[in-house]
């Protein structure tokens, strides 16, 4: 595997108090769906005694949970764009019932008629905030497409805990049944594909939890028949995976200023399906049992990583697991940066850009 490395900066925890074990929100949980008798629960996982914690994950993200209807109230402000304020960017619907929707990115630049590959592309949130016209996220798509001289689309996904997983990953599979849509329909398809899109080029790209959700949705769609689209790749930026039990980069991170533990554990919490815990197959792909004949989509896979980010360890074992079931894989492992460093940090963008380019155009 090719690895890029650079200075690593470490965040220490700051020691204060202890690390809060996900008992709110297991407790709501319990009460409104189950007893603890039942409930094989992502508490009995406990910490070690020496493991700290500043944080509490609820005000960190800025959410209210209503455990009796399962909802959040979700009091961080982030800024969007329109797409009618920009001329290379339109949307449109892709299951008006569920609330879905695409967003379409072409290149600034002209391209000589050339048609381009497509990168479908799922934003990051920890499953549970942001949108496909989140600023932060349409502008990065936006750089990609200029950058990579590629369409993008980006895929407005259903949220947790609201809709909880798989919904995200049917979400994703719908909006791969709906590029083959555009492309077998050569006359009433979506002008901006039929016109730019070489569909023999396409790739899957996600960040953090996009990442999950870019990898389940390839999976889920192993069965399909997606002619005349090609999968020529997944693209996976610092994806989100987990598991019970803790990995050295958790532990060693466990006040990251971006991804600290508590946050993480309820992140999951909120995200999986009631009553199962973080070894469930959606968040611990080393779970899946039938992990190699769903693999169809995924014979080449980038997975780009920071040892300054929680989930590092994760990253570079699912790496290695793919390797080991003959995915072609090219690993990057940063050696500083933090989680999402790519989505505030424009140089840690224009590298991510670089590599991502290298690894379209290699193979197409």
């Amino acid at each position: 595997m090719l690895q890029i490395c650079q200075l690593l900066g470490v965040i220490k925890p700051c020691p204060k108090f202890p690390l809060m074990n996900q008992s709110l929100i297991s407790k709501q949980v319990r009460r409104k769906n189950l007893s603890a008798k039942n409930m094989s629960n992502q508490s009995s996982e406990p910490f070690p005694s020496s493991i700290i914690s500043t944080i509490n994950p609820y005000e960190k993200l800025k959410i209210i949970y209503d455990p009796a209807s399962d909802t959040l109230t979700r009091n961080s402000s982030f800024p969007i764009t329109n797409s009618d304020d920009d001329p290379d960017t339109k949307d449109v619907d892709l299951n008006p019932i569920n609330k879905t929707w695409i967003r379409i990115f072409r290149p600034s630049q002209s391209q000589n008629n050339q048609l381009l590959p497509l990168i479908i592309y799922f934003h990051g949130g920890g499953f549970i905030q942001f949108h496909a016209n989140s600023t932060v996220f349409h502008n990065f798509c936006k750089s990609m497409a200029d950058q990579l001289s590629a369409m993008v689309i980006s895929v407005e996904y259903r949220l947790a805990p609201e809709n909880r997983l798989p919904a995200a990953y049917e979400d994703g599979v719908e909006s791969l049944i709906w590029v083959k849509n555009q492309a077998l329909d050569k006359i009433n398809g979506e002008p901006w594909l039929r016109n730019y899109v070489d569909f023999s080029k396409c790739f899957i790209m996600g960040s953090s939890a996009g990442g999950n959700i870019a990898y389940n949705s390839c999976l889920n769609a192993s069965e399909l028949d997606l002619e005349p689209v090609k999968i020529c790749g997944l693209i996976l930026n610092q994806p989100h995976f987990g598991g019970v039990e803790r990995t050295d980069s958790e532990l060693r991170l466990v006040n990251d200023e971006r991804v600290p533990l508590v946050v993480n554990d309820l992140l999951w919490e909120l995200a999986l399906p009631i009553r199962v815990n973080r070894d469930h197959v959606y968040c611990n792909p080393f779970a899946d049992e039938n992990l190699e004949r769903k693999l169809r989509f995924v014979r080449r896979c980038l997975v780009a990583c920071s040892k300054g980010d929680p989930l590092v360890d994760r990253d570079i074992e699912f790496a290695k697991m793919l390797e080991g079931k003959n995915v072609q894989v090219m690993s990057l492992v940063a050696e500083s940066g933090f989680h999402g460093m790519a989505h505030t940090d424009p140089n840690k963008a224009k590298e991510l850009f670089k590599i991502v380019k290298d690894f379209i155009f290699s193979q197409v």
